[in-house]
């Protein structure tokens, strides 16, 4: 007897809010409908409120898998997404992070705030000292992270980081690249 072949995972962080231009909204849904037309499930933060929301219900409305983990003090505030496929709830955000982070075979960043910046830098931190090669995406919709790569590359050019840490990020402009990108770590 064959164990099923493990479903193809893509974690997903992003914001709580939708922010200012309405491309980010739509990269959300996007994303969403993307992951489910190509069997992937989706891991993110269970949360039912801003971009996090978006997606999830897009990759729902599609028919696809979805997988939420969301701190017990984050239920209220996020509107912890209940009727996911799968909704887990831990008592901390590290532990929301590992729960996320070990259940995906790949990392995408759409636009967010602090809360999806710490999720990226940790993910990157564990790639740099070796815990995990899952490969890093920053879907950068319209510039939004322009600011951040601009920094990335001045803490390689001041010596903090060697110029390998760029490599653990691949940064692309829309939904349909990014779906090429993944679908190049996917099993066939």
């Amino acid at each position: 007897m064959t164990s099923p072949t493990p479903i193809f995972s893509v974690c997903v962080y992003c914001g709580s809010r939708d922010g200012g231009d309405p491309a980010y909204a739509k990269a959300a849904e996007d994303c969403g409908t993307m992951l489910a037309t190509n069997g992937w499930r989706l891991v993110y933060g269970a949360g039912d409120v801003g971009l996090m929301g978006r997606v999830a219900r897009a990759t729902q409305a599609a028919g696809g898998d979805t997988f939420g983990v969301i701190p017990e003090h984050l239920l209220k505030w996020e509107v912890g997404k209940t009727d996911l496929t799968t909704f887990i709830v831990t008592e901390t955000m590290h532990e929301r992070k590992k729960v996320m982070l070990m259940n995906a075979n790949a990392i995408v960043v759409l636009p967010g705030g602090a809360g999806s910046l710490d999720e990226l830098f940790e993910a990157l931190t564990w790639r740099q000292l070796g815990l995990h090669a899952k490969p890093i995406f920053v879907l950068n919709t319209n510039g939004y992270w322009d600011a951040l790569l601009a920094l990335m590359d001045q803490i390689v050019g001041q010596g903090f980081a060697d110029a390998s840490l760029l490599d653990f990020i691949t940064v692309v402009p829309d939904i349909g690249t990014l779906e090429k990108a993944l679908a190049h770590h996917a099993p066939a």
